[in-house]
């Protein structure tokens, strides 16, 4: 029998003619029992009223002016969006019940007041509650917490920040052994992974599983252009009207791109196509504070028709007047497709209305594969990560700061976040002796020198300058090296990445939050701007593009080798895939099919292996290194998400040995180390362990600043100290983040077994989405739009001719 409600919340319910859920009760009843609980409810299931039940029914029943509950999401605008919309029950009811936020944006002197009177109910984020870790008396201010919510707990529990934030909950439950865990999610597909990443010491008995109510299946369509589906592209720009007559027939439409960039490009073209001048706006990670909270403000009140967001918008936040959701270009994987759908309407009981747009044809079978993923209840599988020594080494020094500690005491608490739990007691003591100096090539300088080990075997801190540096610099997310965008009165825009703006010089133009801009002088840290008229460019921001997911590849592999099921698809899709059926071949599920042929003077090889364009990006690397080593004369490579197509001046006739294991062995260590990915990587990872400082006390450095001092150290550890434990993290980064190396694995292991290499006189129809971007990819400008598009209309014709 579940316990129950107290009665001012079942009057509550009952004055809005609700009653609790099913999972709303069952969450009540783990709390309870204490046990840690994991939720998994669709959008508009109540789910994050179902975690703050139990903390208002015990605070009913036990009122207290201490911290009781402690809510982390993975973004700032989530926890602010939360506490609205969890102050107005609590108002609503008279409960004498404060909540606050403490996020990277909080008033210092609010902090301050919050360590010493908390309120009842504190929301942050990872970051902030590590740094409230590093407080002498975090013991005392978490002694009588009682729960822990983590909120979208798919979003980050297999990155970094999930595993800061492991590690942090592991010193939350040293402080107080009877916390509890609990963690909400729209989309997880396997519900014990998450269970033992929650728990502690990764025993998935003490976590309940609590499953929500299904609710109404989604309407989701896909929209198919006036005219033909595109041979290329992928930001649906093409159908910019047709997406505003859709913003048109409806009271408030959230507009989804996977990128910034794409972000920037259709609000322009929808603006464009605005012919009713409908208020409609902008919303991505890179604008100012100040202009993400005015969009979201204007969205709360209902003052927007629709908002064009990244994923910076698609986790949670809560907006009762969205009417339907369009994803721009292909989704990449049915969990992000659910997650976007749900910020549609709200509602248990009425379907979310959706619009997919396909950038190409290869995207509107990602999209039709999709929505079979979410009509069959599939999700994305996650890949969890051993726990990295970079964000151990942050975390360990932030611990330091609180207090002093012993060796022993704090390996036991770290292997208890499921993260580390094989740490050895080798890797933790190279972890300590990294932080107390740096290293053995580093060890002559003071400045790495943060930690000193007392005659007693306890650790501490070596001074005090280093504790307020690592306040400063703590940080799992490391920007990229950026200038702020600001007008002539200093009002700041936002950021670019140092990389694009080195690319302006004063008088060009670039579109950023919406609008046109014009360079009017850059220093070290300031890109100053004003409003212009004139024709501007998109800004590019790095960082790796998505891939579409593996159980998404697996669905347009089976696509291809289906022909019955051709039927579903746009005449002109299913022309394409019968073309290339009659005059080349289709692959069968698991099959890597390569083909070779001549054009235009130039011998190309393309592999279809759809596993995505950062892979693609790292193979077509290799393999032009292994072609020169051929002497087969490479000239490039281009890429997209499902295929890679490499060209030279000879013919390719063993594609076997190009793609050989060893590759993976000889020709891909090479590269990274001769590229710039592994100082990338390198800087991310000695900026999060806490080697080089991001900022000084009422000083950021510079992005290059911080790249350059990286640099020296990344040079002087490769020639002195070649496995220092910097350098084996920036390796695991450069392979696993940057490189997709894995899916490259997988790709290089079929390959050695059901590679189909098909020979043809011409260029064949699956293989024009990706011809059609060489040449597309070097030119920035649109005077030279005409003649590719007549080039592309030449090679169609090619592929597409029967004889």
């Amino acid at each position: 029998m579940p316990p129950a409600l107290p009665a001012i919340i079942e009057d509550w319910f009952a004055s809005r003619d609700w009653r609790p859920r099913r999972h709303q009760m069952d969450m009540l009843a783990a709390a309870a029992r204490g046990d840690h609980a994991l939720l998994v409810a669709p959008t508009g299931a109540g789910k994050t009223l179902a975690g703050f039940l139990p903390s208002l029914a015990d605070l009913i029943a036990h009122p207290t002016d201490r911290l009781h509950t402690l809510y982390v999401s993975p973004l700032k605008a989530l926890a602010v969006d939360v506490r609205r919309n969890l102050l107005t029950p609590i108002e609503e009811m008279g409960l004498p019940i404060s909540v606050e936020t403490r996020t990277g944006d909080t008033p210092s002197d609010r902090k301050a007041r919050q360590r010493v009177r908390p309120p009842q109910i504190l929301l942050t984020t990872p970051e902030s509650l590590s740094l409230l870790l590093s407080y002498p008396d975090a013991a005392l201010l978490f002694s009588d917490l009682r729960t822990v919510i983590v909120d979208e707990v798919h979003a980050f529990a297999t990155q970094k920040r999930g595993e800061l934030l492991n590690l942090s909950m592991a010193r939350l439950q040293a402080i107080n052994p009877a916390l509890r865990r609990v963690a909400l999610s729209a989309t997880v597909a396997d519900v014990d992974a998450y269970r033992a990443w929650l728990a502690p010491d990764g025993d998935i008995d003490r976590v309940t599983p609590v499953m929500g109510e299904a609710g109404a299946e989604p309407n989701v369509a896909i929209l198919i252009p006036e005219g033909r589906v595109p041979w290329s592209g992928h930001s649906g720009k093409y159908a910019a009207k047709q997406v505003m007559a859709e913003i048109e027939a409806r009271q408030t439409t959230l507009v989804f791109c996977n990128t910034r960039g794409l972000a920037e490009l259709i609000f322009q073209e929808l603006w464009s196509a605005n012919d009713a001048n409908l208020p409609i706006a902008i919303h991505h990670g890179s604008l100012s504070i100040e202009a993400r909270r005015k969009v979201e403000s204007a969205m709360a009140a209902g003052k927007l028709r629709a908002l064009v967001a990244t994923a910076s918008l698609d986790l949670g936040v809560d907006w009762g007047n969205v009417d339907c959701v369009i994803q721009m270009g292909a989704p990449k994987g049915s969990s992000r497709l659910l997650q976007r759908i749900g910020r549609a309407n709200h509602r248990l009981d009425q379907s979310s209305e959706a619009i997919l747009i396909p950038g190409n044809r290869f995207e509107y079978l990602e999209a039709r594969a999709a929505l079979d993923a979410v009509e069959a209840g599939e999700r994305d599988a996650d890949d969890f990560r051993v726990g990295s020594l970079d964000v151990l080494a942050q975390h360990v020094m932030g611990l330091a700061c609180a207090g002093p500690f012993r060796a022993e005491e704090l390996l036991e608490e770290v292997r208890s976040a499921t993260p580390y739990s094989a740490l050895t007691a080798e890797a933790f003591d190279h972890v300590l002796h990294f932080i107390e100096g740096g290293g053995y090539a580093l060890r002559a300088y003071d400045r790495f020198k943060r930690l000193t080990q007392d005659d007693d075997g306890t650790w501490r801190v070596s001074h005090p300058r280093f504790v307020q540096q690592h306040r400063l610099n703590a940080g799992i997310i490391v920007d990229q090296p950026a200038l702020a965008v600001r007008f002539a009165n200093g009002r700041k825009l936002g950021t670019v990445e140092e990389g694009f703006a080195a690319q302006l010089r004063p008088g060009d133009s670039f579109f950023f939050s919406g609008m046109a801009l014009e360079v009017v002088r850059m220093d070290t840290s300031d890109l100053t701007v004003r409003a212009t008229s004139k024709q501007a460019r998109i800004p590019s921001w790095g960082g790796s593009r998505m891939a579409m997911s593996t159980r998404l590849a697996d669905r347009v592999r089976h696509f291809l080798a289906e022909p019955d099921a051709w039927h579903r698809f746009p005449p002109d899709v299913r022309e394409w895939l019968e073309m290339q059926k009659l005059r080349s071949a289709l692959p069968q599920p698991g099959q890597l099919l390569i083909e070779t042929f001549p054009h235009e003077g130039r011998h190309y090889l393309v592999c279809y292996s759809f596993e995505g364009w950062n892979a693609h990006q790292s193979l077509g690397m290799l393999l032009t290194r292994r072609m020169e080593s051929q002497r087969l004369m490479p000239l490039g490579f281009v890429a997209n998400d499902y295929a890679l197509a490499v060209y030279g001046l000879k013919p390719i006739t063993d594609p076997q040995s190009l793609f050989s294991a060893d590759i993976l062995d000889h020709e891909f260590i090479d590269w990274v180390e001769q590229s710039s990915l592994l100082k990338r990587a390198f800087r991310d990872v000695a900026v999060i362990s806490g080697l080089i400082e991001r900022q000084h006390p009422g000083k950021r450095k510079t992005g290059r600043q911080v790249t350059f001092s990286t640099d020296l150290i990344y040079d002087v550890l490769r020639k002195y100290q070649p496995d220092h434990l910097l350098l084996k993290a920036a390796w695991a980064d450069a392979r696993a983040r940057m490189t997709d190396v894995g899916r490259l694995g997988d790709l290089i292991d079929r390959a050695a077994t059901t590679m189909l290499h098909v020979t043809l006189e011409r260029v064949s129809p699956l293989a024009v989405p990706v011809l059609i971007l060489i040449g597309r990819e070097h030119v920035a400008q649109t005077a030279a739009e005409d003649a590719l598009l007549m080039e592309a209309e030449a090679l169609v014709a090619e592929a597409m001719r029967a004889d």
